[in-house]
């Protein structure tokens, strides 16, 4: 049976709520959300649904710089390639057990392109 598209802000709030169900129970990454940074998910997750209905459809609801709580964040603990690279996979499998379609790819396409830059500006090498 095929997947629905990726298609509204609807959508975009599963994918964030679904998404980060998977990160804080992840054994690579999930510490970071939990331990080091302790989000407040209450606020966290309706940030991440502005950013992402932002990028994909244009909603022109989000304001912030990630690029900032990112570096704050590589003070706090080194962010490796590992990291980023986990992240960008649950991202993706998300992504696939949810969606299809050009949306769906424009979402893993924005996050690998996201990642990459992260870890290029706050990243550690191993």
């Amino acid at each position: 049976m095929p997947l629905p598209p990726l298609s509204s802000e609807e959508n975009v709030s599963l994918l964030i709520d679904t998404f980060y169900k998977k990160v804080v129970k992840d054994p690579v990454i999930g510490f970071i959300f939990t331990d080091v940074v302790s989000l407040s998910w209450e606020k966290h997750i309706p940030i991440m649904n502005r950013f992402w209905n932002s990028l994909l459809f244009g909603a022109n609801s989000y304001s912030g710089n990630p690029m900032e709580k990112h570096i704050a964040l590589a003070k706090k603990i080194p962010l490796t390639e590992e990291h980023f690279n986990r992240w960008l996979e649950l991202w993706k499998t998300t992504v696939r057990e949810l969606f299809e379609g050009p949306k769906a790819d424009e979402a893993i396409a924005r996050a690998a392109n996201i990642a990459g830059i992260m870890f290029l500006k706050v990243g550690t090498k191993e």
